[in-house]
């Protein structure tokens, strides 16, 4: 949204007496003058929104606004870096140039050109696509919101896109990573004849409240299914990332990255731990990390990492085993 919009937005505002969302617009000019390096204009809105903060309560009391936001998502500060995930060459290079297009708009803006702004993450379960949301929310200092599906559908008719719509208004006013994790509960295919007409009115609402949004909120979608997904819901997304099961060196360089930052010696060849462990995801290779870790720590003085190690990893093997059987 241009910063037109924006100034149109808070006239709105201040003609109906929505506080909140007067108070929301001034913030986000506010973060865009300090961007621009424009301090004294910042500093100058600062201290009026101030001035109207402590001469009327009502903009900083919970309103039912306020309320029923924070039943449709849950808004997080990142302090995950992208440096601590082990991500590919092929994800890492796409996403810092998403960074560098939002960091640098002006300029993209001054050839009539948007930066990026819609992530499409597809894969298994477990190997890190909210983390690599909470990344990018960091690394471009916004705070990450997740959408709470549980708050969102609705059992009766058009009470699912009107929360929907509820989101979409409130992220649309800061800068911001949107995430949708399990996109596939809302964007599903609408030629699924299993599916009901209700859920075929939601995927097109989503679909067009997501081309609404403006380009500084981060749209992130991850999906465990991407062959569920409605085939125009592809079209929206710039960048289509897949997250696949971490290979053997990844995981080598997962327990070089582990031993260095716990100040521990494995004495385990890292190679035989990836072979070992070769079929996991991410999130089962964190939890063997914080198993062995958890033994050492309550075994002192008199810890043996090979044998934690060699006795934690049976264990595993057994019950990776009966986890197949069950499936």
């Amino acid at each position: 949204m241009a910063k037109s919009d924006q100034i149109i937005s808070l006239v709105k505002a201040g003609a109906i007496g929505d506080k909140v969302q007067f108070k929301r617009v001034v913030e986000f000019l506010i973060a865009d003058e300090r961007q621009k390096k424009h301090h004294i204009i910042a500093n100058r809105l600062e201290q009026e929104l101030i001035k109207l903060n402590t001469s009327n309560s009502v903009i900083n009391s919970p309103t039912a606004k306020d309320s029923q936001i924070s039943s449709l998502i849950d808004e997080v500060s990142p302090k995950l870096k992208l440096s601590d995930l082990v991500l590919s060459e092929s994800i890492k290079a796409p996403l810092k140039e998403l960074v560098e297009e939002q960091s640098r708009v002006d300029l993209l803006r001054s050839y009539s050109l948007e930066p990026r702004s819609r992530i499409l993450l597809i894969g298994p379960p477990g190997n890190g696509k909210t983390s690599l949301a909470e990344a990018l929310a960091e690394s471009m200092m916004v705070p990450l919101l997740i959408v709470r599906y549980e708050g969102i559908i609705g059992s009766y008719l058009g009470e699912t896109a009107s929360r929907l719509k509820k989101v979409i208004d409130f992220a649309s006013t800061r800068r911001c990573v949107l995430l949708f994790d399990e996109f596939e509960t809302l964007g599903k295919e609408r030629g699924d004849t299993h599916e009901t007409g209700e859920i075929k009115r939601v995927v097109s609402s989503l679909l067009m409240q997501i081309d609404s949004l403006p380009s500084y909120v981060i749209v992130m979608a991850a999906t465990n299914h991407g062959e569920l997904l409605d085939r125009a819901v592809w079209r929206r997304f710039q960048l289509r990332l897949e997250i696949p099961k971490p290979t053997r060196a990844q995981i080598v360089f997962w327990f070089e990255t582990f031993e260095k930052k716990h100040n521990i010696s494995l004495d385990y060849a890292y190679e035989t731990l990836a072979k070992k462990l070769y079929g996991s995801n991410f999130s089962e290779i964190e939890e063997f990390g914080k198993v062995i870790l958890r033994k050492f720590v309550l075994n002192q003085p008199s810890s043996k990492m090979r044998t934690i190690i060699s006795s934690t990893l049976k264990t595993w093997s057994e019950r990776t085993l009966t986890s197949k059987q069950q499936v």
